[in-house]
């Protein structure tokens, strides 16, 4: 197995998918959160949505988004919890391909430190479809934070020795004004 790796940065297009029935853009703390970050880090935020949590909408957004050729990554943020309104991993689950079983497992490892077995109660998970990677999170803004600083960032970071996931990725050709406007 290769270690794969760039010596420099690579832009990844990013949808951004937040499930509430409640938010707006302009009150999508954990939305907000991911998207300055992602930005910061030098990556283009493809498109943004809110979708009610309901398995279709979820599931009909998310699988626009894989068959885009644009999209490489998807980040979901909320509906991952036990409550009856929380849908996403039920919703997204049958269109991974391969699960990413670490990631889960990460993000409970690190989040245990702040909240203790609290944890237990994420259903965080991740997988990749059609070159895209998928990565849903809890809504909260801490739990949307302690995903990109501790997991996201680095393993969407061309840079990253000794690998990274931007191989297992859909590669985009350039175009001629070096990346792709932001939709929606």
């Amino acid at each position: 197995m290769s270690h794969n790796s760039s010596p420099t940065f690579q832009p990844l297009n990013t949808a951004l998918l937040t499930i509430s029935d409640t938010r707006s853009l302009e009150t999508d703390k954990s939305g907000n959160t991911l998207a300055e970050r992602l930005l910061i880090a030098g990556h283009t935020l493809y498109e943004r949505k809110i979708v009610k949590d309901d398995v279709w909408q979820i599931r009909a957004t998310v699988s626009n988004w894989i068959a885009d050729p644009k999209v490489q990554v998807i980040l979901l943020s909320g509906g991952t919890g036990f409550t009856t309104r929380d849908n996403t991993p039920q919703a997204i689950t049958p269109l991974l391909e391969k699960m990413v079983d670490g990631f889960g497992e990460l993000f409970r490892q690190i989040s245990f430190d702040s909240i203790g077995t609290s944890t237990m109660q994420s259903r965080a998970l991740a997988g990749i479809s059609n070159g895209t990677l998928i990565c849903c999170l809890p809504g909260s803004p801490n739990a949307c934070c302690t995903a990109w600083d501790e997991i996201l960032k680095e393993q969407l970071d061309s840079r990253t020795k000794p690998c990274n996931f931007l191989p297992h990725l859909k590669q985009l050709m350039a175009n001629s004004s070096g990346c792709c406007e932001t939709r929606g």
